[in-house]
C-alpha cells in the first residue's frame, strides 16, 4: 500500500494528518523530530513525505538537504506555519517538491497528495518504458511489447488479449516471480476485481499454445504456492 509520512512535534497535527491521509486510502507513519524521522524514512521508504519547518532539532530545511543528498527521490511537501516568500524559496533551493501553510483545508491537502503520487506513478511507468525493450524474446518465444504480437519461431501465436497480456506483465521483469495477487492488479487494476483461478485458467490455455509439452513448461513456468515468472533463459 502506498504510504505517507509526516515529520511534525505537534501531536495534533499527528492525528489531523493521519485522518486525512487513511480517508484516502494511504498507510501512514510518523516521528516526532528530524533525527527519528531521518531513520524512519531510511526504514520505511515511504512514497511521500509531508515534513515541518520548524522541528525541536533539525529543521526541515535542513533534514530536506539530507534526504536530496542521500538521492533519495520521494516527493516532499513542506508544512509550516509561516507563509513568507523567502521561507518557501528556502525549501524549494532544498530540494521540496510542495509547499502549504497552516492553516489548511483537508481537502486541500488530500487534492494536493493524489496529484503528487499520480506524478510520481507516471513518472514511473514513463521511466520502466524506456528501459524496456521493444522486444522481449527466450528461446524461440518473442514477446512485441505494445504491439499485441507474440510469436513462436517466428509464427504469430493465437492468443487472446489478456493472455498476450499476461505474458507482458511477466515479460516486464523475466525470472521474476508475480504472484497471482499482483497480475490481477496488473490486468484489471485490482485483485478483487476478477476471480484469482482465472490466472490459473489463462496459463494453461497459454502452455497449451506456446510450450511443446504443456505439463512440462519451458517458458512460463509455475512457482509452487507463490506464482509464475517467464523463464529468462533455457
Amino acid at each position: 500500500m502506498t504510504k505517507v509520512m509526516l515529520i511534525d512535534d505537534d501531536a495534533s497535527m499527528q492525528v489531523l494528518i493521519e485522518q486525512i491521509v487513511r480517508r484516502g486510502g494511504y498507510d501512514f507513519c510518523c516521528a516526532s523530530n528530524g533525527a527519528d524521522g531521518l531513520a524512519m524514512l531510511r526504514a520505511a521508504r515511504p512514497d511521500f513525505l509531508i515534513l515541518d519547518v520548524m522541528l525541536p532539532d533539525i529543521n526541515g530545511f535542513e533534514i530536506c538537504e539530507i534526504i536530496r543528498g542521500e538521492g533519495r527521490k520521494v516527493p516532499i511537501m513542506f508544512l509550516t506555519a509561516k507563509g513568507d516568500i523567502v521561507d518557501k524559496s528556502i525549501g524549494f533551493k532544498a530540494g521540496a517538491d510542495d509547499y502549504l501553510v497552516k492553516p489548511f483545508q483537508p481537502e486541500e491537502l488530500l487534492l494536493r497528495l493524489n496529484a503528487h503520487l499520480r506524478r510520481r506513478e507516471r513518472d514511473r511507468e514513463g521511466a520502466a518504458r524506456d528501459r524496456r525493450p521493444e522486444v522481449f524474446s527466450v528461446g524461440d518465444l518473442e514477446i512485441h511489447f505494445g504491439k499485441y504480437d507474440v510469436r513462436l519461431g517466428g509464427e504469430a501465436v493465437a492468443l487472446s488479449s489478456r493472455e498476450i497480456e499476461l505474458l507482458e506483465v511477466l515479460a516486464s521483469d523475466p525470472g521474476a516471480v508475480f504472484t497471482r495477487d499482483q497480475i490481477l492488479e496488473a490486468l484489471w487494476g485490482s485483485k478483487e476485481a476478477a476471480d484469482p483461478n482465472s490466472i490459473t485458467v489463462m496459463v494453461r490455455k497459454i502452455r497449451e499454445k506456446i510450450e511443446t509439452d504443456p505439463s512440462k513448461p519451458r517458458y512460463l513456468v509455475t512457482i509452487w504456492r507463490v506464482g509464475y515468472k517467464l523463464a529468462d533463459r533455457l
